[in-house]
Order: structure tokens, then C-alpha cells, then sequence
């Protein structure tokens, strides 16, 4: 008989969970040197951390989950690591599809992936259709992903249908710019995680983290746990998100 795959709920209060988490992986090369490892060996750790942190979403409520995997900045790597992240990619997605349908978990990737090779290209767009009408949790990859080009796109979107005459200038305030950006309907994240010690958001989900509590830990990625997860959760919690308020008119407000 095949194990049960399909992941449990468990009750939170309302409120206290954040609809949409964004996570920079950091940490993964230096696990690995840490242990007298290649640095792929870290990598491929990783990936454990991947599903134990899509697990803990569900768990926990959480609607979005946002991981930036490979940076449009990440291609100055060294071309054998590049190479092998591809393989990873690749071979992650192949294993994984089937966790995903079990789980009700929709997939995206965000980015310019037309860099990839074609075999990736090709399983990105058929995992992302055999998963489409998913609703338990919606996973984001970003990979050949940067906030600034992001931005550009959104721009350059916009200049056209402009140009088209499917919108006038006028129209173009925050709501059709962020609609015109690669999270197109999904909310901003309520919380950035980065592990791995850097205090940085990377060139990562520029346009959408403006109002984003930032979390950083020093546990590198490979480390990075359900305990881990539920630290992060816990911080996010406890903080008052004021929006612009003062702490008086949302405690007034309750």
C-alpha cells in the first residue's frame, strides 16, 4: 500500500497567520562547506527544507508561499553549480507533481524562464497546468527571477496597452501597476523570511514588500525546520502592523 502523502490542518487562531510568505533560501553553499561538502551537496539538502516548510504552510493556514530558488544575479555562479541547480529543478519537479496533486497545492513559476533549457521549460509549463486548478495552497517558484526586472516588465506591460489604446495614462494607479507584475492577483506578502544571516531582500519581490514584516535568521537554509518555520510564525504574531496608524487607532479599532 503507498503511504499517505496528503498533509493535515491544524486549527490557528484567526489572524495570527500570515496569508502570504516570501522566503530567500539562503545558506545551502555554506551548510555544505561547513561539513567539508561540495557545495551541490547543500543543495540538494535543501530540498528537505523545501517540503517540510510547504507542510508547515498548509498546517498553518498559510495561502501563498513564495520562494525565490535562483536569482537573475545567480547566473554569475560558477557554470557547474548553475548546471547542477538546473538538474535539481528539473528532477525536483518530476518527483514532486504527484505530492502536489495529493496535496492540492497549485503551482507557479515566476521569472524570465526562457533561459532555461528547453526540457525545464517544458516540465515548468506542464507541472504548472497539471496542478492549475489546485486551491489548498498556491506555491510560487521564483527562478531567473529579479524585483527590478519585475518592475521593467510591468512597465513595459503597461507602455503597450497604453500604446494599444487599451488603457489611458490616467488610469494607471498602484492597483494596475501591481496587477501588471508577475504576482498579477495574488496579495503581498505578509512576511519575508531570509535565512542564512544576511539582513537583505536581494532584488526580491521589490515592487510587493512594501508593507512586509521582514524576518532574518541566522539558521542556514538546509537547518531551517518546522520549528524553524513556526519561530518565524510566532515573531509574526506578536508584531502590530500598523499600515500608516498609530498603535492608539488600531487598538481602538479592535
Amino acid at each position: 500500500m503507498a503511504a499517505d502523502t496528503r498533509i493535515g490542518e491544524i486549527p490557528l487562531v484567526s489572524g495570527a497567520v500570515p496569508e502570504h510568505v516570501a522566503i530567500i533560501m539562503d545558506g545551502n553553499g555554506r551548510w555544505a562547506e561547513a561539513r567539508g561538502q561540495a557545495r551541490h551537496a547543500g543543495h540538494k539538502a535543501g530540498v528537505a527544507s523545501v517540503r517540510s516548510t510547504i507542510e508547515e504552510c498548509i498546517r498553518h493556514g498559510v495561502k501563498v508561499l513564495t520562494l525565490f530558488a535562483f536569482s537573475s544575479e545567480n547566473w554569475r555562479r560558477p557554470k557547474a553549480e548553475v548546471s547542477l541547480l538546473m538538474e535539481l529543478f528539473l528532477s525536483a519537479l518530476q518527483r514532486e507533481v504527484k505530492r502536489m496533486q495529493t496535496n492540492e497545492i497549485q503551482l507557479r513559476v515566476i521569472g524570465d524562464i526562457s533561459a532555461f533549457p528547453d526540457k525545464l521549460q517544458r516540465r515548468i509549463r506542464a507541472s504548472e497546468e497539471a496542478t492549475r486548478d489546485n486551491k489548498r495552497l498556491i506555491l510560487q517558484i521564483a527562478a531567473n527571477y529579479g524585483g527590478r526586472w519585475d518592475i521593467t516588465q510591468a512597465a513595459r506591460r503597461l507602455a503597450a496597452a497604453v500604446r494599444s489604446g487599451d488603457i489611458d495614462p490616467e488610469e494607471i494607479d498602484e492597483k494596475a501597476f501591481a496587477h501588471a507584475t508577475t504576482l498579477n492577483d495574488l496579495p503581498d506578502p505578509d512576511l519575508f523570511i531570509r535565512t542564512g544571516g544576511d539582513q537583505r531582500i536581494s532584488n526580491f519581490l521589490l515592487w510587493h514588500c512594501a508593507y512586509t514584516e521582514l524576518y532574518f535568521t541566522p539558521v542556514l537554509w538546509p537547518d531551517f525546520g518546522a520549528e524553524a518555520f513556526r519561530e518565524a510564525i510566532a515573531e509574526f504574531a506578536g508584531r502590530q502592523r500598523r499600515f500608516g496608524r498609530t498603535g492608539a487607532q488600531l487598538q481602538g479599532a479592535e
